[in-house]
């Protein structure tokens, strides 16, 4: 773990390495909550997010690039070409750079509570972890311009996964569904 103790998170990054800072233990509370927070990062490297995402930004930079190349050629003005990139760019941004990250936020929240649960560990503890979040509450921007889901509507998607994850919980010999 790293010493940045201000920081409340972790992350899965290149490599399928996963980084954990101080200060999220306290919100962990237990071997439970961490049990939670790895199975979410651990999701990230199953579902391979890091490479999505990487793809996507490159995608989504090439199609602006041409785009901008075309609108200078068409209007003659650099200027005019910067200002429609600039809302193209913040249309990219939250209309499906965004939203998809949202989606994968979510699907690495459904991996790890399966991953925890056959783990051993409690599922309700990952709607815990959350409800710990929300509580610690911090300025955060509204969802449609986050990169991840709100703690409200994760506990209601954990809530509804729980079902799901309570036999792995009750059985760890149950094989897991196939992940991407």
């Amino acid at each position: 773990m790293t010493e940045r103790s201000s920081e409340v998170n972790a992350a899965a990054i290149a490599g399928g390495k996963i980084i954990v800072y101080t200060g999220i233990l306290p919100v962990m509370a237990n071997d439970a909550g961490m049990a939670a927070v790895l199975g979410h990062e651990v999701g990230h490297v199953l579902a391979h997010h890091t490479g999505e995402r990487l793809s996507q930004a490159g995608l989504t930079q090439a199609a602006l690039a041409g785009t901008a190349a075309a609108l200078e050629r068409g209007t003659g003005s650099a200027a005019g070409a910067e200002t429609v990139m600039g809302v193209f760019g913040l249309g990219a941004q939250v209309g499906v750079l965004l939203p998809y990250a949202r989606a994968q936020e979510s699907e690495a929240d459904h991996i790890g509570l399966l991953l925890m649960a056959k783990a051993g560990y409690d599922p309700r503890e990952a709607v815990a972890l959350w409800q710990r979040m929300e509580q610690r509450g911090g300025q955060s921007p509204p969802q449609f311009l986050s990169t991840h889901p709100n703690p409200g509507a994760r506990i209601a998607q954990l809530n509804q996964w729980l079902p799901e994850a309570w036999p792995y919980y009750q059985n760890p010999n149950l094989p897991l569904p196939g992940l991407r």
